[in-house]
């Protein structure tokens, strides 16, 4: 036995039956395997490797960096590397006059989000408390307050640990939300406002919502209008919106950021990550709007809160504008189509089988099946080549399923092949 094989049940990591692929070398969004054999990334890792892998303009702008220097912190070192990825990023987003705190992850962005949150209605308001909403259904992050925030049943903590915390409001999606005469629309979010309400709108400083949903449930998309009677609730009581972006944001969903879909429900402050990092590196980015962030440096106001030792990486930084490279550098208009086919394509297979329900935008789609047909439809599709990661569920009893998610560089080979594999392990089940 190998140092391997005897010292991996050390590593504490996922338990879910995942694959375990033998890698020894990637090409775009191709991982290939020691057998000699590639398989085709379907999710993006763990949905973050939006520009593929192996990518040459990440690597140059990682190399002359760490020629120049490798770590230096913004308080020692004038972050040039660092502004020059903020100004880049806002323009990216389409909020070109934003402030941006540089964290190392996607939890601490949403952990930092909260705090300057707090910070902006304390001084501008007077608030009393600093309350956050989440909805039943979301998922913000793996530290303790995160976890106890969200609604996310699988991971939330025990009750005697939750800090008293938890969801404030129904997710506007079926599983969670069912209504007996409707299907959830725009009013759902009315309930929002009735939580505030109950509340003290003195007491709540911001609804923490997801634009389009995770791997919670699994793509599902709200119902139009909703994220701006969102944001017209909480304009009216002086509560700020916070878009957790994290997964959906950096043309993941087919725009810059999921909330471009919709008009009206422009954000006081968002949160990216996974798609800025691209699986080059930990990073996390809050964007807040030139409106709030003037409160931040009001005389009143808290201090900024912690971002941690690594939050201003300049390696970190260099990464992050290798990835604004190569997406700067993509022809939108054949990945709008490109989106558009994968969803023609993936709808067309609803009902197949064991599917269920198909639902999503761009390059993010949930794929529902039949209770206990999830793992069986995730073999299938790994012996036709290809991968997906499975999403966590939702409703009574929890829901099945898996992303569909490729990489934004795919081809449309690429798309054709993953399509075709997926239509043919879905047969193979059925």
């Amino acid at each position: 036995m190998d140092s391997y094989a005897r010292n991996r049940g050390r590593l504490l990591t996922s338990s879910r039956p995942l694959p375990d692929f033998e890698v020894v070398g990637t090409q775009g969004p191709w991982l290939h395997l020691a057998s000699g054999t590639r398989i085709f990334d379907g999710s993006s890792g763990l949905l973050c490797t939006n520009v593929g892998q192996s990518s040459p303009k990440v690597h140059a702008r990682l190399e002359k960096q760490f020629f120049r220097y490798s770590f230096g912190g913004a308080a020692v070192v004038q972050p040039h590397i660092q502004t020059e990825l903020m100004e880049r990023l806002c323009r990216a987003v389409g909020r070109p006059d934003d402030c941006v705190a540089l964290t190392t992850c996607g939890t601490l962005g949403v952990e930092v989000a909260v705090g300057l949150a707090r910070n902006i209605t304390r001084v501008r308001d007077g608030k009393l408390r600093g309350d956050i909403l989440t909805s039943t259904l979301s998922y913000h992050g793996m530290s303790a307050l995160t976890l106890a925030l969200a609604g996310n049943h699988a991971r939330r903590p025990r009750p005697e640990d939750n800090f008293d915390l938890g969801p404030g409001y129904p997710a506007p999606y079926p599983p969670t939300h069912a209504h007996e005469d409707r299907n959830c629309d725009a009013s759902c979010a009315n309930e929002i406002g009735q939580e505030i309400d109950r509340r003290g709108a003195e007491n709540v400083a911001a609804v923490l919502i997801e634009p389009i949903n995770g791997t919670t449930g699994g793509a599902f998309v709200p119902p139009d209008g909703y994220l701006r009677r969102v944001s017209e609730i909480c304009q009216e009581r002086d509560v700020l919106v916070i878009h957790d972006e994290v997964l959906t944001g950096m043309w993941r969903t087919g725009t810059p950021l999921a909330s471009h879909h919709w008009d009206g429900c422009e954000p006081d402050i968002v949160i990216l990550s996974k798609g800025l990092g691209a699986g080059y590196t930990s990073v996390g980015a809050v964007l807040v709007s030139p409106e709030m962030a003037r409160w931040i440096r009001h005389e009143n106001a808290d201090q900024l809160p912690a971002m941690g030792t690594m939050a201003t990486h300049p390696l970190m930084a260099a990464a992050c504008l290798g990835v604004l490279d190569e997406l700067e550098e993509m022809d939108f208009a054949a990945f709008t189509a490109r989106g558009k086919r994968l969803g023609e394509a993936l709808t067309s297979l609803n009902g197949v089988g064991p599917v269920q329900d198909i639902r999503g935008r761009g390059f993010l789609y949930g794929v529902e099946v039949a209770p206990g047909q999830l793992w069986p439809v995730m073999k299938a599709a790994e012996e036709r080549g290809v991968f997906f990661y499975p999403f966590t569920g939702a409703g009574h009893p929890k829901s099945e399923g898996f992303v569909v998610a490729p990489p934004l560089i795919s081809t449309d080979e690429d798309v054709e092949f993953l399509t075709t594999a997926l239509s043919g392990a879905l047969d193979a089940v059925n």
